[in-house]
């Protein structure tokens, strides 16, 4: 594998957990680098480790893939199955607007993998699999080159199965990864099973984002109480945030969970421009007004009370001179491109929305299209075989209320200058799998 280049901006807030080893000066932190810093986690096997999952129950360690699910409750359910679980180490990543897993695997990838061997001790696993998204920079060769490293100077590493995911934005849901590994297709079937009942193969599997694997390196090192130290008691620790848009320095951020947005965006430096809207939570989240900003803090509750969600934390600038409307319907139409096509509420519901929004970008309106959408959204949330629509409905019902006076000029016919420029979010020219 060829060196790597200079990391990209990478910074932190009150911390520098994880944020110290990927500001590694090479780019790359090596095994031995690593076991300096980290104790070789305890081999796994089929008998489970009820001690390391008390001390994630204590630690308070909840997911940081999107959903924000206590960790200890998810290996607690899968250590509970019949069958021997496996471990899979979510890398899928497909939100455009995130870049914090692909990180940690191109710069820290030990990190990644002592936590993923740390999970399977903790549940009885007797197979790790790594899924990592196809194009996701050097992640897929730097966990290949953390592997053979490990190989050869710890022979007691357990094999781990290396997938390589589509990098479609429905790829990396859960049941769709699975369905995946076991049939080819990265769509998630209707009706499957909770991946902690029956995942791949049929056997109970843990199903971790990488961001929370690297934690639980920490927590194994450091304990439950330092992990305490900071953060929000209801979910404590740090989080990485993926800042792009117009910020002035866009990168990965690590902090304090419950921390405030607003200081969070003026540590990047804030925007370039002035800012007219900021998105959180990425292209399942919500638009935020900067009033909105001001209010918010990174957790559960503090984003619920403005009307938002931290989702996998990914946080993007608009400029006041950009159209959010615009924006919003250059999305919806990649989103409505991005489906698994199999489901009504997508394959309809989805289509006629994006295209109803493009109407409304257009000044190309009949009739009250605000209503119908607001209809439409109503007919499309909770009825697909996964939540993928409903995060499409959240992001369109956050644009009218953030960019409520733009929509009302476009519902009356008129057409913004902003209508005809490129966007600022980005959208990868990815078509659909069969």
């Amino acid at each position: 594998m060829t060196d790597l280049p200079p990391p990209p901006p990478v910074g932190a807030i009150r911390s520098d957990r994880l944020s110290a080893q990927l500001a590694h000066p090479t780019g790359w932190v090596t095994l031995a680098e690593h076991r300096a810093r980290f104790a070789p986690p305890p081999p796994s096997g089929r008998r489970k480790d009820e001690t390391l999952m008390d001390v994630v129950e204590a630690a308070g360690l909840h997911g940081r893939g999107g959903a924000g699910f206590p960790t200890a409750v998810k290996m607690h359910a899968v250590s509970s199955g019949r069958r021997t679980p496996i471990v899979l180490a979510n890398g899928s990543e497909g939100e455009p607007v995130s870049s914090k897993d692909a990180l940690l695997m191109s710069r820290a990838p030990h990190l990644v993998l002592d936590g993923a061997f740390l999970a399977a001790s903790a549940v009885g696993a007797d197979q790790v699999i790594m899924a990592v998204k196809v194009g996701a920079g050097h992640a897929r060769g730097s966990i290949a080159r953390a592997l053979q490293e490990r190989y050869e100077t710890e022979p007691w590493t357990p094999p781990v199965r290396v997938v390589d995911v589509p990098p479609r934005y429905l790829a990396g849901e859960e049941r769709a990864l699975i369905n995946m590994i076991d049939h080819g297709k990265a769509t998630p079937p209707a009706g499957a099973a909770r991946p902690f009942e029956r995942g791949v193969g049929g056997r109970p599997t843990l199903v971790q984002n990488i961001e929370t694997l690297a934690h639980l390196t920490l927590i194994r090192q450091d304990g439950p109480d330092r992990f305490r130290e900071l953060g929000h008691p209801d979910s404590p620790g740090t989080m990485l945030v993926s800042l792009g848009g117009t910020v002035s320095r866009p990168g990965v951020y690590e902090v304090p969970t419950g921390h405030r947005l607003a200081d969070v965006i003026r540590a990047a430096g804030g925007g370039t421009e002035e800012i007219g809207a900021v998105l959180v939570g990425g292209y399942a989240g919500t638009w935020l007004t900067p009033r909105q900003v001001e209010r918010a803090t990174l957790d559960r509750q503090g984003m619920a009370a403005v009307g938002g969600i931290v989702g996998c934390a990914a946080v993007a600038l608009l400029p006041a001179s950009a159209c959010g409307i615009h924006e919003t319907s250059a999305v919806l139409r990649w989103l409505a491109d991005q489906t698994a096509g199999q489901c009504g509420p997508c394959v309809h519901g989805l289509t006629a929305i994006a295209g109803a929004t493009e109407g409304l970008r257009l000044g190309r309106v009949e009739g009250d299209v605000l209503a119908r959408l607001t209809r439409w959204a109503g007919d499309v949330e909770g009825r697909g075989a996964c939540r993928y629509p409903d995060g499409a409905v959240r992001f369109m019902r956050s644009a009218l209320e953030t960019f409520a006076a733009d929509a009302h000029a476009h519902g009356l016919g008129h057409r913004c200058a902003g209508a005809s420029r490129p966007t600022v979010l980005p959208l990868p020219d990815i078509r659909r799998a069969a």
